[in-house]
């Protein structure tokens, strides 16, 4: 009984969740400088801020607006963190927006964005392109394309005129992907339960997959993964992966591209395989508790959990929460730590400049009130 009586009271005392209250107001020509801890692009400043509450570290921003006239840096979102969660200083300056995460906020639904930008270019990311008759047919594509995050289309009076009417969609990462997976033997880690990997299919996928076998070249982009199944998820989520290799020993998984061979070749260790598509992936990966293994980094807060079933438990009811690792180590300063890790899901296209004559926008896969 007083061990119970402790533990609750450490439970109250040892969280490390946001505390700080939920300011939605933006800050228009206000710039709160320095403590920058990474920089993405946005279209426009509610864009950033989404980007600020998705980030683990991030307590505020500021943006670039387009009127900005210094230089070139529109649209840039600088991300920003103090161990207070406020900003040390708050300085005016016109051309900028700031404001605060909104992870103290109400959870909200899966982020819409159904606004369009004239004469923006979402720069890069491009998988696959074609001719529409203006951008809601480009957009409407991008929304029933599983791949497809956000689009950019050329108009009728682009220059030069043989590409006009050409709609380029393009991919980012919806699946957590963990920063680093390190093999500790003092370590538990695992997944949130709610985590929206695949959607629903009648039919249940092969899962095939060869073990000792590694497909040569090709390599398209390298990910950490947990396990072989992670790693197929992840190139089946990606349109221009045609298969993949995976690698045990350093949790690598190599997504490639060649639609036109694959040759194979005997290796002890690695695991490889093809993408599965419009079928039920066996996502049983994801329910596994990983012994031995960090997914280090990314932390969003921690609480003492008595067991890792409980570390489990509290991840997947917080709806920030992704994945996290927990410390069931006696020996550790940190026993029955439960931490709790999230990356940035949300549609983030990697650059986005001034462009006459083009429009783009995001797929409106998660505005679900709207008909498409």
């Amino acid at each position: 009984m007083g061990t119970h009586l402790i533990l609750v009271t450490l439970l109250s005392l040892c969280s490390l969740s946001f505390s700080q209250e939920c300011i939605q107001e933006l800050l228009e020509n206000v710039d709160l400088p320095g403590t920058d801890i990474k920089v993405l692009y946005s279209p426009d400043v509610k864009h950033c801020q989404q980007l600020c509450t998705q980030h683990p570290s991030c307590r505020f921003f500021t943006f670039i607006r387009p009127d900005w006239t210094k230089d070139n840096r529109h649209f840039h979102c600088y991300l920003k963190s103090t161990d207070s969660g406020q900003p040390n200083v708050k300085t005016p300056l016109p051309g900028v927006t700031s404001g605060f995460s909104l992870k103290t906020c109400e959870p909200h639904k899966r982020d819409c964005y159904p606004q369009v930008y004239q004469d923006l270019d979402f720069l890069g990311a491009d998988y696959r392109s074609l001719f529409t008759a203006d951008y809601q047919e480009c957009q409407r594509i991008c929304t029933h394309d599983p791949g497809c995050q956000f689009f950019t289309f050329v108009n009728e009076v682009f220059t030069p005129q043989e590409i006009r009417y050409k709609c380029h969609l393009k991919f980012s990462w919806r699946l957590p992907r963990i920063p680093i997976i390190e093999k500790n033997f003092s370590f538990v880690s695992g997944f949130s339960q709610k985590a929206e990997i695949t959607q629903y299919f009648d039919t249940a996928c092969p899962g095939k997959l060869l073990s000792d076998t590694d497909i040569v070249g090709s390599n398209m982009e390298m990910l950490l993964a947990i396990s072989p199944e992670q790693c197929q998820t992840f190139c089946s989520a990606h349109p221009l992966c045609t298969y993949f290799s995976y690698s045990s020993d350093d949790f690598k998984c190599y997504l490639k591209n060649n639609p036109n061979k694959m040759v194979t070749r005997s290796m002890e260790g690695v695991t490889s395989g093809m993408p599965e598509r419009f079928c039920q992936q066996d996502n049983s990966w994801v329910k596994d508790v990983y012994e031995r293994i960090d997914f280090r980094g990314s932390e969003i807060g921690y609480e003492l959990m008595v067991d890792e079933d409980m570390c489990q438990k509290k991840c997947t009811k917080d709806p920030n929460c992704q994945f996290y690792t927990y410390i069931p180590d006696l020996i550790s300063p940190h026993w029955r730590r439960c931490t709790l890790k999230r990356v940035i899901t949300m549609p983030a296209p990697p650059k986005v400049t001034k462009l006459p004559n083009v429009v783009s926008g995001f797929s409106l896969k998660d505005c679900v009130q709207i008909h498409i």
